[in-house]
């Protein structure tokens, strides 16, 4: 089989496999529901029970369609810093960016109670939050532009995205050390990450400003081949580095920023994701990776997402704890079982 039809073969495969992974997840969790039923609710049918109705369409639907979102945001946002930088290890936080958005939602979750309570119900609320953490991811990026405007280095642009990070997680601490035990457990649960509260409006911004960040990044695909082999090489092939690099910038921000923002920081997707893709598809084309990245991130998340409802139980695990339990395990065997084939 050449290239091009084992590409062809292994696309067809991962579309199918986020299908069925979609109706899976929604049929799993405390409560089982058939995928026949599933069916019956998601394609116009009615589920034969009216329970299990409202249960797909108020709370498993928007939960699997953040799980897609969530995926394949994350994942493309670590394809685009890992290529810009040139850093395997590059992903969509190296900016600073989820640390922003810890900074903001700290502010207000452990900051509450300097403020008058009025306030404070206010911006405790779930849009409260949203809000906060999308200021402080905004401020970051704002930050970052400037900074990224005026240094020529990229690299020094990566230690400048640390030094933000760095920053915003000594005032994170500070915060942490003066709240209460209740404070902090809100605030480590936020840390978590859940796809679970998401209401249907919610769903539409945040799908919004994937598809806009999605959009750019697709846009971005030239530069981003011209960039694999250097600044000097593209710049040789007259792109307009400057330009370039502040559309991944802001593409990655605006993918990163909204779903810290919605699901909180969510680890290992961004950084492990780009590698599965290109072990598996063997390519360094982003024509071909930009595609593999999106799907290989949705059906990872769905997977992560599903283990997280712990099927059959009432238990509902941190989605944070499941992507790194189970993601890291994965790239460590692709790694031995390609080192193994080039020996």
């Amino acid at each position: 089989m050449n290239q091009t039809n084992r590409n062809t073969a292994l696309f067809l495969i991962l579309t199918i496999g986020v299908v069925c992974l979609f109706i899976i997840n929604i049929s799993l969790g405390s409560v089982s529901i058939p995928i026949k039923e599933v069916f019956h609710s998601l394609f116009g049918g009615t589920s034969t029970k009216e329970t299990w109705q409202y249960i797909i369409i108020n709370y498993r639907l928007p939960k699997a369609i953040a799980a897609v979102l969530v995926g394949m945001g994350l994942s493309i946002s670590g394809l685009l810093m890992q290529t810009l930088f040139r850093n395997p290890l590059a992903g969509p936080y190296v900016l600073g960016l989820s640390s922003g958005a810890s900074l903001g939602v700290a502010m207000v979750i452990l900051g509450a109670a300097f403020l008058p309570e009025s306030v404070a119900s206010i911006l405790l609320s779930s849009y409260g939050v949203v809000l906060a953490s999308s200021l402080g991811s905004f401020l970051v990026l704002m930050a970052v532009l400037v900074v990224s405007y005026r240094l020529r280095d990229t690299m020094a642009i990566l230690i400048v995205g640390l030094m933000f990070g760095s920053l915003t997680s000594a005032i994170v601490g500070t915060l942490s050390y003066f709240s209460t035990a209740e404070q902090l457990q809100k605030f480590t649960f936020w840390s978590l990450g859940n796809l679970g509260n998401l209401s249907w409006t919610s769903i539409l911004i945040l799908f919004i400003c994937v598809l806009i960040g999605l959009l750019l990044s697709l846009f971005s695909i030239k530069p981003l081949n011209a960039l694999l082999l250097g600044e000097n090489y593209a710049r040789s092939l007259g792109l307009n580095y400057k330009r370039s690099q502040l559309i991944i910038i802001f593409a990655t921000s605006v993918l990163a920023g909204s779903i810290t923002a919605f699901a909180g920081p969510i680890a290992f997707i961004g950084l492990a994701v780009p590698h599965i893709a290109k072990l598996v598809f063997q390519t360094s084309n982003h024509t071909i990776l930009f595609w593999s990245t999106l799907l290989f991130g949705a059906c990872i998340m769905l997977i992560c997402d599903s283990i997280s409802q712990v099927p059959g139980g009432d238990i509902t695990l941190p989605i944070n704890a499941v992507t790194s339990i189970f993601g890291a395990p994965i790239v460590i065997w692709l790694l031995i079982r390609k080192k193994k084939m080039i020996g």
